[in-house]
């Protein structure tokens, strides 16, 4: 299995939750070291993005903050606070499935993991899964119908 669709499954468990379906996977050396989903409403923390607690994991796998020479697949473009992390952690690679219009931190409304002036130089990989987007697009049109028939 690609280590995308491993973050595919990490956002459906997301969704299953009701959580925003966003899925992480680190991979060192082709193994996978962490994988995580969205647990913001679950754990009620704002931190608590599918990044983060990769990150989390593979540090403490790891033992060390350090991620050189690893790598991240996630569904959605990592927004202002995951790419920051994911700059502050050292990982070297990071690969994308999807656009986030909204909030995206790597490319889409800002970069922060090519910006010389935060000395960031991150090699990203742009995926475009379509279904990484669909995922993304059928739980936000869900939340407005709530919205709208209430």
């Amino acid at each position: 299995m690609k280590f995308l669709d491993l973050a595919i499954l990490e956002a459906k468990k997301a969704l299953e939750e009701g959580e925003v379906p966003v899925g992480a996977v680190i991979v060192k050396d082709g193994e996978v070291i962490s994988k995580a989903h969205n647990m913001k409403e679950t754990l009620k923390n704002p931190l608590a993005h599918s990044e983060i607690i990769a990150i989390n994991e593979a540090c403490k796998k790891n033992g060390d903050w350090r991620l050189n020479g690893y790598e991240m697949y996630v569904t959605l473009e990592p927004c202002s606070m995951c790419a920051s992390a994911i700059i502050q952690s050292r990982i070297s690679k990071l690969y994308i499935g999807t656009f986030n219009i909204d909030m995206g931190a790597c490319g889409t409304v800002i970069d922060i993991t090519n910006n010389k002036y935060l000395n960031s130089n991150l090699e990203v990989e742009w995926r475009y899964n379509l279904e990484c987007s669909e995922l993304i697009k059928r739980f936000f049109e869900a939340k407005r119908k709530v919205k709208k028939s209430k």
